[in-house]
Protein backbone atom coordinates (compact mmCIF):
# COMPACT_ATOMS: atom_id res chain seq x y z
CA UNK A 1 0.00 0.00 0.00
CA UNK A 2 1.39 3.33 -1.08
CA UNK A 3 1.76 5.87 1.69
CA UNK A 4 2.70 9.50 1.21
CA UNK A 5 3.48 11.81 4.10
CA UNK A 6 3.95 15.52 3.53
CA UNK A 7 5.89 17.87 5.77
CA UNK A 8 7.32 21.36 5.73
CA UNK A 9 4.21 23.48 5.61
CA UNK A 10 3.66 26.46 7.87
CA UNK A 11 3.10 30.18 8.13
CA UNK A 12 5.38 32.46 6.14
CA UNK A 13 5.33 36.10 5.15
CA UNK A 14 4.86 37.14 1.56
CA UNK A 15 8.16 36.97 -0.27
CA UNK A 16 9.40 34.15 1.91
CA UNK A 17 10.27 30.56 1.08
CA UNK A 18 9.24 27.09 2.14
CA UNK A 19 10.46 23.64 1.23
CA UNK A 20 7.88 20.90 1.30
CA UNK A 21 8.85 17.25 1.46
CA UNK A 22 6.88 14.09 0.79
CA UNK A 23 8.18 10.77 2.03
CA UNK A 24 6.85 7.74 0.18
CA UNK A 25 6.65 4.12 1.24
CA UNK A 26 5.07 0.94 -0.02
CA UNK A 27 6.20 1.45 -3.61
CA UNK A 28 9.14 1.12 -5.96
CA UNK A 29 9.77 4.82 -5.96
CA UNK A 30 11.54 5.12 -9.29
CA UNK A 31 8.54 3.63 -11.09
CA UNK A 32 6.27 6.45 -10.02
CA UNK A 33 5.66 9.96 -11.20
CA UNK A 34 5.11 12.37 -8.33
CA UNK A 35 3.11 15.54 -8.18
CA UNK A 36 2.34 18.43 -5.90
CA UNK A 37 -1.18 19.81 -5.92
CA UNK A 38 -2.92 22.40 -3.79
CA UNK A 39 -6.42 23.27 -2.74
CA UNK A 40 -7.51 26.57 -1.29
CA UNK A 41 -10.83 26.97 0.57
CA UNK A 42 -13.73 27.05 -1.87
CA UNK A 43 -11.53 26.22 -4.84
CA UNK A 44 -10.79 23.11 -6.83
CA UNK A 45 -7.60 21.16 -6.38
CA UNK A 46 -5.00 22.37 -8.85
CA UNK A 47 -1.62 21.23 -10.01
CA UNK A 48 1.51 22.94 -8.76
CA UNK A 49 4.20 20.73 -10.27
CA UNK A 50 4.92 17.20 -11.40
CA UNK A 51 8.01 15.09 -12.02
CA UNK A 52 8.38 11.86 -13.91
CA UNK A 53 9.86 8.73 -12.38
CA UNK A 54 12.65 7.88 -14.75
CA UNK A 55 14.52 10.86 -16.11
CA UNK A 56 12.87 13.45 -13.90
CA UNK A 57 11.00 15.46 -16.50
CA UNK A 58 9.18 18.30 -14.77
CA UNK A 59 6.05 20.32 -15.42
CA UNK A 60 4.78 23.40 -13.60
CA UNK A 61 1.60 25.38 -13.35
CA UNK A 62 1.93 28.79 -14.96
CA UNK A 63 1.14 30.41 -11.63
CA UNK A 64 4.30 29.05 -10.01
CA UNK A 65 6.79 28.93 -12.89
CA UNK A 66 10.02 30.58 -11.88
CA UNK A 67 9.10 30.46 -8.20
CA UNK A 68 8.86 26.73 -7.51
CA UNK A 69 11.13 23.79 -8.12
CA UNK A 70 10.13 20.15 -7.83
CA UNK A 71 12.82 17.55 -7.30
CA UNK A 72 13.11 13.98 -6.18
CA UNK A 73 15.64 11.89 -4.32
CA UNK A 74 15.10 8.31 -5.38
CA UNK A 75 17.54 7.05 -2.76
CA UNK A 76 15.43 8.59 -0.01
CA UNK A 77 12.01 7.94 -1.58
CA UNK A 78 11.26 11.61 -1.19
CA UNK A 79 9.96 14.35 -3.44
CA UNK A 80 10.44 18.03 -2.64
CA UNK A 81 8.82 21.30 -3.58
CA UNK A 82 10.93 24.40 -3.08
CA UNK A 83 8.73 27.47 -3.09
CA UNK A 84 10.20 30.96 -3.26
CA UNK A 85 8.73 34.44 -3.49
CA UNK A 86 5.55 33.20 -1.88
CA UNK A 87 2.36 35.17 -2.32
CA UNK A 88 -0.83 35.25 -0.24
CA UNK A 89 -2.60 33.50 -3.12
CA UNK A 90 -0.31 30.51 -2.61
CA UNK A 91 -2.14 29.83 0.65
CA UNK A 92 -3.63 26.34 0.44
CA UNK A 93 -3.34 22.78 1.60
CA UNK A 94 -0.58 21.16 -0.43
CA UNK A 95 -0.87 17.52 -1.37
CA UNK A 96 1.66 15.05 -2.65
CA UNK A 97 0.48 12.42 -5.14
CA UNK A 98 1.92 9.40 -6.92
CA UNK A 99 1.16 7.79 -10.26
CA UNK A 100 2.56 4.45 -11.41
CA UNK A 101 4.30 4.74 -14.77
CA UNK A 102 2.11 7.31 -16.50
CA UNK A 103 1.85 6.80 -20.24
CA UNK A 104 2.30 10.46 -21.08
CA UNK A 105 4.14 13.43 -19.64
CA UNK A 106 0.95 15.46 -19.93
CA UNK A 107 -0.61 13.61 -17.01
CA UNK A 108 1.95 15.08 -14.63
CA UNK A 109 -0.33 18.08 -14.20
CA UNK A 110 -3.62 16.20 -14.00
CA UNK A 111 -4.98 15.45 -10.54
CA UNK A 112 -7.38 12.88 -12.00
CA UNK A 113 -4.46 10.79 -13.24
CA UNK A 114 -2.84 10.27 -9.85
CA UNK A 115 -3.62 7.16 -7.84
CA UNK A 116 -2.30 7.81 -4.37
CA UNK A 117 -2.48 10.91 -2.21
CA UNK A 118 -1.05 12.17 1.02
CA UNK A 119 -3.01 13.89 3.77
CA UNK A 120 -1.72 17.33 2.91
CA UNK A 121 0.21 20.08 4.64
CA UNK A 122 -1.06 23.61 5.22
CA UNK A 123 0.80 26.53 3.72
CA UNK A 124 -0.28 29.99 4.81
CA UNK A 125 1.28 33.11 3.34
CA UNK A 126 0.56 36.34 5.17
CA UNK A 127 0.60 39.70 3.45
Amino acid sequence: QVQLVESGGGLVQAGGSLRLACAASGLTFGNYALGWFRQAPGKERECVAGISGSVGVTRYADSVKGRCTISRDNAKNTVYLQMNSLKPEDTAVYYCAAKFRPLAISVLTSAAAFDSWGQGTQVTVSS
